[in-house]
C-alpha cells in the first residue's frame, strides 16, 4: 500500500498578506525510489520571512517557486527508505525539503545531524539557517569591536536573538528593538541585551537618541522601513549596517518604502551591506562548531515556537508578521 503524501504547493502570488487561496493542500501517492535516492519523513518545518519573497515572481537571489510546485522549507526529517550508500534508515537529515510531510532526496543539499548533540528543532534555529544568517552577518560583514554599540531590529525573532547574544559574547553594547512588553522582558532579563525598545510603545528615533548617545556602530536591520530610517539618523562615525530582511515591507501590496536618511551614509562615512546567508555554504559546518560551543558553555541560547499540525502552515506563517513569535518559528508536521 503506497505511503500518502501531504503537502502545500503554491496556487497563487500573492498581492500583500498571503490568503488561504493562495495555496493547495494537495495528497499524493509517494513514487518508488530510484537508485541512490532516500525517503524522508518530515518531522520539523522552518517558518521563515524570506518565504515571503519566494513566492513572488521576478529576479532575486534565488528563483521563485513555482505556481504548483510544493512550498520552499527547510526541514528536519529522518530516512525511513534508503538506496543512498551514505544514508541509513534512522539517519536525521536537514535540507530544503518543503512544506510537506514525505520527501524524496538523491542526497544533494542534506546535513546529516545528531538529535544527541542538541534538540532537532535548534537545528532550524540557532545551529541553522538563523544562526548562520546572525554569525556571518555580524561578524564577517560588521566586524564588532569590544565596547561598540549594536542595535537589532526584529530582536526577539529567530536572526535577532542571536545576534544580540553573539554581540554580548564579542563584548559590544546590545541595544534591542522589538514588539511587545513580553518581548522586551525576554531579551533583558533572559539574553542579557543591554537596552531594549519596544517600537510599539515608544518613539523609536527618541529611544534610540536616549540609548545610544554616542551613535549606533552597527545596525543589524531584520524589519527595514520606519525603523530603519530612525536608526540611520542615529549612526556613529564608521558604522557598518547590514540589511538581512524587511519584514515590515514583504507585504506590502506597493512599492517598498526605502530609506529617506540614506544620506547619512555619506556624513558619517558608514557602510550598508545586503547580506544572503547562502554565500557562505562552504563554511556552515565551522560556523555550527562555534555556536555549538557557545551553547554547550552557557553563552548561547536557543528559543523555540513550535506550533504542531502540518495544516497550519498557513497561519504560522502569518504569525511572522503580524509578531507573534518569540526565537524561531517551527511548525511540527504531526504529533509524537
Amino acid at each position: 500500500m503506497p505511503i500518502i503524501n501531504h503537502q502545500f504547493r503554491l496556487a497563487a502570488r500573492p498581492s500583500g498578506m498571503p490568503k488561504d487561496s493562495d495555496w493547495n493542500f494537495t495528497e499524493e501517492p509517494v513514487r518508488e525510489l530510484g537508485t541512490g535516492e532516500i525517503l524522508i519523513r518530515i518531522e520539523l518545518i522552518s517558518i521563515d520571512p524570506a518565504m515571503r519573497g519566494w513566492m513572488n515572481e521576478g529576479k532575486s537571489y534565488i528563483v521563485p517557486v513555482g505556481l504548483g510546485d510544493v512550498m520552499r522549507a527547510g526541514a528536519v526529517g529522518r530516512v525511513i527508505t534508503s538506496n543512498h550508500a551514505q544514508f541509513a534508515v534512522g539517519d536525521h537529515v536537514l535540507g530544503m525539503l518543503g512544506v510537506q510531510e514525505y520527501a524524496v532526496s538523491d542526497g544533494k543539499g542534506l546535513t546529516r545531524i545528531d538529535p544527541c548533540v542538541a534538540p532537532l528543532p535548534v537545528y532550524l534555529g540557532a545551529l541553522g539557517m538563523p544562526g548562520m544568517t546572525a554569525y556571518f552577518g555580524l561578524l564577517d560583514i560588521c566586524k564588532p569591536q569590544p565596547g561598540e554599540t549594536v542595535v537589532v531590529s526584529g530582536a526577539a525573532g529567530a536572526v535577532g536573538t542571536v545576534v544580540g547574544q553573539i554581540a554580548r559574547i564579542k563584548d559590544c553594547r546590545v541595544v534591542g528593538i522589538a514588539g511587545g512588553a513580553d518581548k522586551c522582558d525576554y531579551l533583558r532579563k533572559d539574553l542579557g541585551f543591554d537596552a531594549v525598545i519596544d517600537y510599539k510603545s515608544q518613539d523609536v528615533k527618541a529611544a534610540l537618541k536616549e540609548c545610544c548617545p554616542n551613535g549606533i556602530d552597527i545596525f543589524f536591520d531584520n524589519v527595514g522601513g520606519d525603523i530603519l530610517d530612525a536608526a540611520l539618523s542615529r549612526l556613529a562615525l564608521h558604522a557598518r549596517v547590514v540589511i538581512c530582511g524587511a519584514v515590515s515591507q514583504y507585504n506590502n501590496a506597493g512599492p517598498m518604502k526605502g530609506p529617506s536618511n540614506y544620506m547619512s551614509l555619506l556624513v558619517n562615512r558608514a557602510s550598508m551591506t545586503g547580506m544572503v546567508v547562502f554565500d557562505y555554504a562552504s563554511r556552515y559546518r565551522d560556523a555550527a562548531r562555534e555556536l555549538a560551543g557557545w551553547m554547550a558553555a552557557g553563552r548561547l541560547r536557543s528559543h523555540e515556537h513550535i506550533v504542531t499540525g502540518l495544516a497550519k502552515f498557513p497561519e504560522a506563517l502569518l504569525m511572522l508578521f503580524r509578531g507573534e513569535n518569540t526565537g524561531k518559528l517551527v511548525l511540527k508536521v504531526a504529533e509524537d
